[in-house]
């Protein structure tokens, strides 16, 4: 280890916050940009499956709640854009690695949104899941990343608890209204868990990332913190977690359940899942039908800096 290297590392150990102009390893570097981005990716490309919903949401309140929803979603892809760009890369290259396939973002957004119990079951288990992890990244060793957290878990807290009020509400109205909650959660609920990421044993990534403070808890744990939490809430909807394994282990102190079917998971990564030629499909045409308001905004840039030269 070099003497900047170690340095780095005590930096890290002592909880000071790395900044863009820092010196810092290459592979540090890289780690987040794949990190970083794959999150901003995820929330561009998370509003998706909510879009298709809006021009048929049941009430006014509801449409405003989704559109709301949305809305922060396309912020937050923004802020994390922009804190990755801190690192040396451009927001083309991040766009034209996600249009590619060269990176990735959260595999939970390659399942369909087939029914409006969905809208209350993403919010609920999709973005729960995503507070399990961001609420620890709000203490990330990387300060840009750290602050942009700080705004986006204030705002998944409220897509969580919109999505849990809607299958409330859904559970409480007819008999048909909760079996579709129920079917909703048979369908999200492992997907939710495979959001995670592989268990910690078969993730190249997890080291490292837990020795710089990238990450501050593993993938499996973050998975146990998620389902001790969400399985009581379950209860209190009067719905049930499709595993027949899920018990209550008391020397542990935490919910058993049954195996994730890993094949699966890397088979939509791989770009084999429902939805993913669609998902990417549709960001190439938004990219493409945007390409007039970026050359529109580079006129004006140009244009605004001559006129400051020549005054």
């Amino acid at each position: 280890m070099s003497e900047h290297e170690i340095k780095f590392q005590k930096k890290i150990d002592a909880e000071v916050k790395i900044e863009p102009k820092d010196w810092m390893p290459e592979a540090y570097r890289k780690t987040l940009i794949r990190q970083m981005s794959q999150h901003a990716h995820s929330e561009i490309v998370g509003m998706l499956p909510e879009g298709n919903w809006v021009t048929r949401a049941p009430t006014l309140r509801r449409k405003l709640i989704l559109l709301a929803k949305i809305q922060d979603e396309a912020g937050h892809g923004l802020y994390l854009y922009s804190a990755t760009e801190t690192l040396g890369i451009s927001r083309d290259e991040m766009t034209n690695q996600l249009l590619t396939g060269k990176a990735k973002y959260s595999s939970i957004f390659n399942y369909p949104s087939l029914s409006w119990a969905d809208m209350g079951t993403i919010g609920w288990l999709v973005d729960g899941a995503a507070i399990m992890n961001q609420v620890a990244l709000q203490r990330t060793s990387f300060g840009p990343y750290a602050r942009a957290m700080v705004r986006i878990c204030k705002e998944e807290s409220f897509h969580q608890r919109q999505g849990y009020e809607l299958l409330i509400k859904m559970c409480q109205g007819a008999p048909i209204q909760k079996q579709m909650a129920q079917d909703s959660i048979n369908r999200w609920w492992w997907p939710s868990l495979m959001m995670f990421g592989p268990h910690d044993a078969d993730s190249p990534h997890t080291g490292d990332s837990v020795k710089w403070k990238i990450k501050r808890k593993t993938n499996d744990e973050l998975r146990q913190a998620f389902i001790d939490a969400t399985v009581p809430q379950a209860e209190y909807l009067g719905l049930t977690i499709p595993d027949p394994d899920l018990k209550w282990n008391k020397e542990r102190g935490h919910y058993d359940f049954g195996p994730i079917d890993w094949d699966e998971f890397w088979s939509v990564v791989k770009g084999n899942g429902v939805c993913n030629k669609q998902r990417i499909k549709d960001r190439t045409k938004a990219y493409e039908d945007g390409a007039w308001v970026r050359e529109a905004a580079s006129a004006y840039a140009k244009k605004k800096k001559k006129t400051a030269v020549a005054n």
